[in-house]
């Protein structure tokens, strides 16, 4: 039961359009919450919000550096909210306003979203197949 709670938390975290386009940003690597809130053409409180309820649903994690937050993609430790994590992702550089949100990005710190190589989508996908049948109780 705790898992299908952890999942619904989840896709929760994943039914609002600035926290799509917050976690694309955080495909860059680890980002202030000033560039978050810049890039998005946000403000920086309704930036702030929908950060915490992404840290709350596990999705982000932080580092505090003087007065500044920074947020970075969260890894769950659980092989299936972590493949749903993985499918988020390479859907999310596909997104046209997840890639003009990272260009503003790119021009205020240099950061860009990351190129997925052939090996590692297949690799992705391999995962997926793997995870899947484990759900199920099949081996492959």
């Amino acid at each position: 039961m705790k898992q299908v709670a952890e999942m619904e938390r989840l896709f929760r975290a994943l039914a609002d359009p600035t926290r799509l386009r917050i976690l694309g940003l955080l495909l860059t690597g680890e980002v202030c919450v000033c560039h978050i809130h810049e890039s998005l053409r946000i403000g920086q409180p309704k930036a702030s919000r929908h950060l915490a309820y992404l840290r709350r649903a596990g999705l982000v994690d932080t580092r505090r550096d003087g007065l500044w937050i920074y947020y970075r993609l969260a890894v769950s430790s659980d092989p299936v909210l972590r493949i749903v994590q993985q499918a988020v992702a390479h859907a999310l550089r596909h997104v046209d306003a997840v890639q003009k949100d990272a260009a503003r990005l790119e021009k205020k710190t240099g950061c860009c979203l990351p190129v997925v190589g052939e090996w590692q989508a297949q690799s992705a996908q391999s995962a997926v197949h793997a995870t899947a049948a484990s759900v199920r109780g099949i081996r492959l």
